[in-house]
């Protein structure tokens, strides 16, 4: 080798060794260079993408964002900590307003001026000496001491193969953007989880016949209960052993909505809560009205009919799949393992590899920003310790290799794969807070960049 490509590839490695590489920066990403900023310890922030917010940018190249998108978990529940959404948000924010939290929560802690926009990461690679070789878009390898993976659970659709001969559009609801765009079509929306839901609704404004097909009856929630929030009704609640819990707010649910068979829809095959929450007011009035009809699963199709497993028939010009999403990180997918369930301690330490974290991959039935914030709390005290307090880091390691708590919450999770890896999100904050206690393990702030209060981030902002 001359002494120029010496040269050059002396130029495309960059030793950061003493740092730590954060992928991504939506929600997970924020929370984690929070956690790090707070105690000092230096890390690189990558994100592919133009700007803050992940998926939540529904401009972002690939982002599985629908116009008519909402939380589904109300602004009371869904702040970072010490960093409430403001209160003249409504109960269940627009796509639009999560976002504009975000950059307000980047800017407010001044972690938007520490990341590395329009940077993606090809593939990371374990160095003999525990550390991490990181193969930017760029060309260039950066040697860190740790990765946390913190690039969403919603990037790479699951998309069934379709049965039979249908010439029709076919999509993921990861391209579904607006039910304009189907004016006049007969579209088949295939899902019963929150995005399949709230697209057939909005479809249903536009489209000449909308229909959901489920292959299995579920639960849905109202978002409001007695005109409180149906997660804060939930959270103030007298607490219940989940063996009463499930009948009796069954009970309840089947008495506010009737029999599900009067509108097409399948009996429920589980208990409440042993699937993903489905929040939603409006399908069952969309199917009250008649703008959305329900059909069981799929059996067959030809060229422009489907044919559904009661045996009916119906023409249709569109299939849209609401069918969810795999786990994957491919950059990082050989150490992660299966991408449906990472082998990842507490949903986000690696079992099988030093310094190797997810953030962003837990599966649960309460809010996803204290989930990510517990996370990033964790992560970044143990990489603390690794430096300050090495006892308590290698002891914290022997739990990694050996712990395996239940966290199921006495709930009979389903065995479909999305709910491979699901826990009880109360079971696991409460079992993450003894935990970080045992360790000595506190919340830190780190310091505002700016003078800036939550609520200026308000509505108005939204539009700008």
């Amino acid at each position: 080798m001359t002494r120029a490509e010496i040269s050059r590839v002396n130029q495309d490695r960059l030793d950061r060794s003493g740092a730590v590489c954060i992928v991504g920066a939506g929600p997970a990403g924020l929370a984690v260079a929070r956690a790090l900023k707070a105690r000092g310890i230096e890390y690189d922030h990558y994100e592919r993408n133009a700007g803050v917010g992940g998926l939540w940018d529904i401009d972002a190249p690939g982002s599985p964002m629908y116009a008519c998108a909402h939380f589904i978990s109300s602004k009371t529940l869904s702040g970072f900590r010490g960093y409430p959404m403001p209160d003249e948000f409504p109960d269940y924010p627009s796509h639009q307003l999560v976002l504009t939290y975000l950059r307000g929560f980047a800017a407010h802690y001044g972690l938007d001026r520490e990341i590395q926009f329009n940077s993606g990461i090809e593939r990371i690679e374990k160095n003999k000496d525990a550390t991490w070789a990181v193969h930017r878009a760029d060309g260039v390898v950066a040697t860190y001491r740790a990765v946390v993976c913190c690039t969403g659970a919603q990037w790479e659709p699951n998309l069934p193969e379709t049965p039979g001969t249908f010439t029709g559009t076919v999509m993921h609801s990861a391209s579904y953007r607006d039910g304009a765009e189907f004016a006049g079509k007969r579209v088949v929306v295939v899902g019963g989880g929150n995005s399949a839901c709230d697209i057939a609704v909005d479809v249903s404004r536009f489209a000449r016949r909308t229909i959901i097909s489920m292959r299995r009856g579920y639960w849905f929630i109202p978002k409001h209960i007695f005109g409180i929030p149906a997660d804060v009704f939930a959270e103030h609640s007298p607490p219940m052993p989940k063996w009463l819990e499930q009948p009796l707010l069954g009970w309840m649910l089947q008495r506010l909505y009737g029999k599900p068979e009067r509108l097409g829809l399948q009996r429920p095959d589980h208990k409440l809560f042993e699937t993903h929450p489905v929040l939603n007011s409006n399908l069952y009035l969309s199917l009250q009205h008649g703008d959305v009809v329900a059909k069981p699963g799929i059996l067959t199709t030809g060229d422009e009919d489907i044919q559904f497993a009661d045996g009916t028939w119906e023409r249709a010009d569109v299939l849209i799949y609401g069918t969810g999403y795999r786990h994957s990180a491919p950059y990082a997918q050989e150490y992660l393992g299966d991408s449906q369930h990472p082998n990842l301690y507490l949903t986000c330490f690696s079992r099988d590899h030093h310094n190797l974290f997810g953030a962003s991959f837990t599966e649960s039935n309460t809010g996803a920003y204290i989930q990510f914030d517990t996370s990033a709390l964790m992560i970044a005290s143990y990489l603390e310790d690794q430096v300050t307090r090495p006892e308590m880091a290698r002891r914290f390691e022997q739990k990694i290799a050996c712990d395996s708590p239940d966290l199921n919450g006495g709930i009979r999770f389903d065995d479909s794969p999305r709910h491979r890896g699901y826990v009880d999100g109360h079971t696991l904050i409460r079992y993450r807070d003894r935990l970080a206690k045992r360790m000595g393990w506190a919340f830190k702030d780190a310091a505002p960049a700016v003078s800036y209060a939550p609520a200026a981030v308000g509505v108005d902002q939204a539009a700008r």
